[in-house]
């Protein structure tokens, strides 16, 4: 499968792919080993980080999911779920922008402390449940044609050309949450 195949010119959604249906070759080197790591995004960028890492909440909202999310989570078309935008950031760089989407049978009991969560990492409270169970990876590429590429990028002084994600559908307890997750241009190479 070749690289032009992830994003036919244009949408509004992205088109995810699984892991083992993408040509890696077409993948920028930089974002290879982030794309493909399997273990806690936030516990990677920390130990990259050189500087102080923070989330910086950029809304938590109840929202309708885009198409492809709704599909991912098995929810019914126009139902609503809680979106949660946050930016990864090593010092004052964005490295990441994540979104999740919980939706609202998800939230029930143990796993409202999600709307909670503030500025705090999503990522260790999954990584640390031990009911926690994650799908497969999927990555994307989008482009300026996407409309969520220019969420991804909103806060960026200078737009990149393409932006490279990847999303999990995770499950705690049996209950479904989707992680996706775009790495930005100033992120380290490791």
């Amino acid at each position: 499968m070749s690289t032009a195949s992830i994003t036919p010119a244009p949408r509004t959604q992205p088109v995810w792919r699984p892991l083992r249906r993408l040509n890696r070759a077409g993948i920028p080197e930089k974002f290879r080993p982030w794309l493909f790591d399997p273990a806690s995004l936030t516990e990677r960028i920390v130990q990259h980080c050189p500087r102080t890492f923070r989330v910086r909440l950029l809304s938590q909202t109840r929202a309708r999911p885009l198409r492809n999310e709704v599909m991912a989570l098995g929810m019914r078309f126009g139902s609503h779920a809680m979106v949660r935008q946050v930016q990864l950031e090593c010092g004052d760089t964005s490295w990441v922008y994540a979104r999740t989407i919980i939706p609202p049978f998800t939230l029930a009991r143990k796993f409202q402390r999600f709307t909670r969560l503030g500025t705090r990492s999503l990522g260790t409270l999954l990584f640390t449940d031990p009911s926690m169970e994650r799908g497969e990876v999927e990555v994307t590429r989008l482009m300026p044609s996407d409309r969520l590429f220019h969420r991804v990028t909103r806060d960026l002084r200078q737009k990149p050309e393409e932006i490279w994600g990847r999303r999990s559908l995770f499950r705690l307890g049996g209950k479904p949450l989707l992680v996706c997750e775009f790495f930005l241009p100033g992120i380290a190479e490791f």
